[in-house]
């Protein structure tokens, strides 16, 4: 019973026919894609555009709205 327990569990498991595939297949998981990578590479630019973004529409909002406020240098 032991045996076919261990068969089964063994039958499941991937069979290495290059002995470094092992050591290799860190490579191929999906934390290490380009398209992660480049995501975790600046983790608050997509925020921080959009927060920029909002502020400069809201301010020439209000800066045409109010002519005589801006200031000249």
């Amino acid at each position: 019973m032991v045996n076919f327990i261990c068969g089964s569990v063994m039958s499941n498991l991937p069979l290495f026919r290059d002995p470094w595939a092992k050591r290799e297949a860190w490579r191929k998981h999906p934390v290490f894609t380009n398209r992660a990578m480049f995501s975790s590479m600046f983790p608050g630019l997509g925020i921080a555009l959009v927060a920029f973004t909002a502020y400069v529409v809201v301010d020439n909002f209000y800066s045409k709205a109010q002519p005589g406020a801006q200031q000249k240098h």
